[in-house]
């Protein structure tokens, strides 16, 4: 049982590092698409955070927002968030299609208003409409 606390205390201090080491990559890089990729995840994060507590959010998009920030903040992941560069991908999938969703049945001015990056990476995640 200890054995398994100490492997569950290493994943955990690894998902931790992996979430520090962007968020420093997103606010010292120089601007670009490199900042942008590292950026993602913390404004998606944010965004969650943001469109749970609207008014103008309606109960279905809530709960896939939610589950998307759930997802995030859950050590329990498809891809393993210790690998270098694709550890992040499934969280990014996850989020990305929970913000499409939530695209169709919340104005486009709300999504915007919440998203703390760039307002055109999430225009294109968004697609057109």
């Amino acid at each position: 049982m200890r054995d398994w606390l100490i492997g569950l205390g290493v994943a955990a201090g690894c998902m931790v590092a992996s979430w520090a080491v962007l968020v420093l990559a997103a606010r010292r890089l120089p601007p670009g698409l490199l900042r942008d990729l590292a950026a993602f995840v913390p404004d998606c994060l944010t965004t969650v955070r943001r469109l749970r507590r609207d008014p103008r959010v309606p109960r279905r998009a809530r709960i896939a927002i939610v589950v998307a920030g759930v997802w995030l903040a859950s050590p329990i992941d498809l891809i393993p968030e210790f690998l270098p560069v694709i550890g992040p991908l499934d969280d990014i999938v996850v989020v990305a299609l929970a913000l499409r969703y939530a695209g169709r049945q919340v104005p486009r001015q709300v999504l915007l208003d919440a998203w703390p990056g760039e307002p055109r990476l999430l225009l294109r995640l968004l697609g057109g409409r």
